[in-house]
């Protein structure tokens, strides 16, 4: 019977030791820290090449039906690609500046940018 209780003890002190030492060792996420894509304009995004990443900062002017908007910075215009869940709960007026991430979408008669995330 003593010999039970002792390895009952033993295991109870065991396992919760055990759920200490897993609960104070933590993974970091790891990530790239150094330069990132600096912002252009769309005059100059306008002359890039197909799926070149850009990030432009201006203003969503108007919704063009769909996935579309209208994008307006101080050089120019440009249609943009926003899908749903890359909003990301983001909610803008056409008063707001926002920061867009994305990428260059050319066509032979047309270009646009399919935008990855929207910052305000």
């Amino acid at each position: 019977m003593k010999r039970n209780i002792l390895i009952a003890s033993l295991l109870v002190a065991s396992t919760s030791a055990f759920a200490e030492f897993v609960g104070t060792t933590q993974t970091q996420q790891g990530g790239f820290t150094g330069p990132t894509i600096s912002k252009t304009t769309v005059e100059k995004a306008k002359t890039f090449k197909d799926d070149m990443p850009v990030v432009l900062e201006g203003n969503i002017i108007e919704h063009l039906g769909k996935d579309k908007y209208l994008f307006r910075d101080k050089t120019d215009d440009i249609t943009i690609e926003i899908d749903h869940d890359d909003w990301r709960g983001v909610q803008v007026s056409p008063k707001d500046t926002v920061t867009i991430n994305g990428e260059v979408d050319k066509d032979w008669m047309s270009i646009e940018i399919d935008v990855d995330s929207v910052k305000k």
